[in-house]
């Protein structure tokens, strides 16, 4: 069990140099300091790079003992439950930019609530789907001004 846990750590620390390596192919700026757009996410990567390898030693000098919410964690009820959600999310960003932000947004958490809360709930569901999805579109275009797809 030891081994799943430390995996953790290193695919942090793979994501981190990944990063890394993305944040160096960002162009510069024109106006202002031309390494401006690369702080923010280079101070972020070093943080998850520190942060992961100390989680990594950290876990390296301690004895390996029964993690009971890695155990729930690999369940295969929470895995389908993890991977559906994935999946929705997936299906969500796909059609983001060809019907737009509001029957996007409509869609996924529609079939988020209804997927979690199952179908008894429905009108709490749809209740939910309905506020906020037009909250968040009203907010965006009309109180921000912010243009959506």
């Amino acid at each position: 069990m030891n081994t799943v846990r430390l995996s953790m750590p290193v695919f942090f620390i793979v994501v981190s140099l990944g990063y890394a390596f993305l944040i160096m192919r960002l162009p510069t700026a024109n106006l202002g300091d031309p390494y401006g757009p690369f702080y923010f996410p280079l101070f972020i990567c070093i943080g998850l790079f520190i942060f992961s390898v100390v989680d990594f030693i950290q876990l390296k000098r301690s004895e390996p003992e029964e993690n009971e919410e890695l155990q729930l964690l690999l369940d295969p009820k929470l895995l389908k439950i993890i991977g559906v959600i994935l999946a929705l999310c997936v299906m969500y960003t796909a059609i983001f930019e060809i019907v737009g932000f509001l029957i996007a947004t409509v869609l996924f958490l529609g079939a988020l609530l209804f997927y979690l809360n199952g179908r008894t709930k429905w009108v709490l569901n749809l209740v939910v789907t309905a506020i906020f999805s037009f909250s968040a579109w009203y907010i965006f275009t009309q109180l921000l001004d912010i243009s959506l797809p």
